[in-house]
């Protein structure tokens, strides 16, 4: 017998990720007379999300409501469910960032400041949820998932999960050695885009040894023939991930691939020998400006699936649900469909090695008691020294100065860039970076106006 809920879509127009919710909604049919509310302050992008949404469920025979808002009260307001995607700062905004910084000297905007918005919006969020729906539960999909999911769920008593797909990467890394994915079982635990492959079995054996294999054996053609593809070589299998494999005997996940040493994104020579031609991956400039051109595409498919009478969304979106873990948890602790999901939520014993109140990626069980984290693995001592500790560290120094607003953290966490060369370097893009505006024409930081008059602009400092 499916029960009906409320969810609220917070930051609905955001491209790929909406198209995803409004897919698995109308497809999960145990929610069936549902209630969706989409909320963003675009409104071109709020209509039309509704609108695709509304044909979508007339193609589908779906039993739902669907309502939209651009008032964030009012559409929390006796919510069960707020899945947030929003972000302070769009595309747009953020090349200009890196190329401003580039003009500083940080290759693809490599300054090391930390990016304070997005966690005040996360909290802004939860203290309305706490007035408004103070019962519901909030689905983190927007970044920072590790430090937006430490912050509120140690500032506020709302109960939330941070979800991220990155841990799909385990599928890139089977099928690209040819292995069968869905006899495929992985475990990755650690921190947001922070993650490492502890268990890698096949049909109940390991499975790092057949990665070995590959890696001695086809690895060289493999990344050869993709350079000459216009989509390079899939970064959970570049040069860098192996790399990366290879110092610490684990296999990176998802984003975690994109980080490492600094070494792996040192100007564009070292992009394209850790993550290959013909550009480098998506952390360069022709590679964002690929992701960029990529949404405006899919932007303009949804507009035309939404808004012509000739085209419908099933035609062009098909009828299978994604693999994103949103609607069934929501289905999972609504009408007790167990599942076992990759979760992000306050650690409390389940990855030893890091306190109760940090947020870390575990696998868990889902059902209508709630979500439950299972206790894992220790990761290596290595990992935890060299990865995982340096990123708790770089959250808490985040947080403090979000909490102070103490604008010389700001520019501590500059000077400690590894492309910074000079104390008047990091003064300077620190300041070009805090007068830089928004696409709604406000300074982009102005969330870190600091609280003493000391502080008042980075050259007093």
């Amino acid at each position: 017998m499916p029960s009906s809920t409320s969810i609220t879509i917070f930051g609905a127009g955001s491209i790929v990720f909406s198209l995803a919710l409004v897919k698995d909604v109308c497809l999960t049919k145990s929610l069936s007379g549902s209630r969706i509310t989409f909320m963003d302050i675009n409104q071109e992008r709020l209509d039309m999300i509704h609108s695709l949404a509304t044909r979508y469920a007339e193609d589908l025979g779906a039993d739902l409501q669907f309502a939209k808002t651009t008032d964030r009260q009012a559409a929390l307001r006796d919510a069960a469910f707020v899945v947030s995607a929003a972000t302070v700062n769009d595309e747009y905004y953020n090349r200009k960032a890196r190329e401003l910084a580039d003009k500083y000297g940080y290759f693809y905007g490599r300054t090391g400041m930390h990016r304070y918005w997005n966690p005040v919006l996360m909290l802004d969020v939860a203290r309305d949820m706490e007035r408004l729906c103070p019962n519901a539960w909030l689905l983190q999909a927007g970044n920072p998932v590790f430090d937006g999911t430490t912050y509120v769920t140690r500032e506020s008593s709302i109960k939330m999960v941070g979800l991220c797909h990155g841990h799909y990467g385990y599928r890139g890394v089977a099928s690209t050695i040819g292995l069968d994915v869905d006899k495929v079982t992985f475990q990755a635990p650690g921190l947001n885009h922070n993650i490492w492959m502890t268990h890698f079995l096949y049909e109940g054996q390991d499975a790092y040894p057949l990665l070995d294999q590959w890696i001695e054996e086809r690895a060289a053609a493999f990344w050869a023939e993709k350079e000459k593809t216009d989509a390079g070589i899939p970064m959970q299998m570049s040069p860098a991930a192996i790399h990366q494999y290879k110092m610490y005997g684990l296999m990176p996940i998802g984003d975690t691939v994109r980080r490492g040493g600094w070494w792996y994104h040192d100007g564009m020579p070292a992009r394209l020998r850790w993550y290959g031609g013909p550009f480098g991956a998506k952390d360069t400039p022709e590679g964002r400006d690929r992701v960029i051109a990529g949404k405006e595409a899919k932007y303009a498919q949804m507009t035309k699936a939404a808004f012509d009478p000739k085209v419908r969304p099933v035609d062009l979106f098909g009828a299978e649900k994604t693999r994103e873990q949103h609607v069934p948890i929501i289905d999972a602790l609504v009408n007790d469909h167990e599942g076992q999901f990759q979760v992000n939520v306050p650690n409390k014993g389940a990855l030893p090695g890091l306190p109760d109140d940090v947020a870390v990626e575990v696998p868990a069980v889902v059902n209508i008691m709630g979500i439950q984290p299972l206790r894992v693995s220790p990761l290596p001592r290595k990992v935890l020294l060299e990865h995982v500790y340096p990123e708790w560290l770089r959250m808490e120094v985040e947080l403090e100065a979000l909490k102070t607003r103490d604008r010389s953290m700001v520019l501590w966490s500059i000077l400690d860039s590894h492309e910074t060369r000079s104390y008047d370097q990091a003064l300077e893009v620190l300041d070009a970076l805090f007068a830089l505006e928004q696409t709604d024409g406000t300074p982009a930081m102005k969330l870190m106006t600091p609280l003493s008059e000391y502080y008042r602009s980075a050259k007093e400092l």
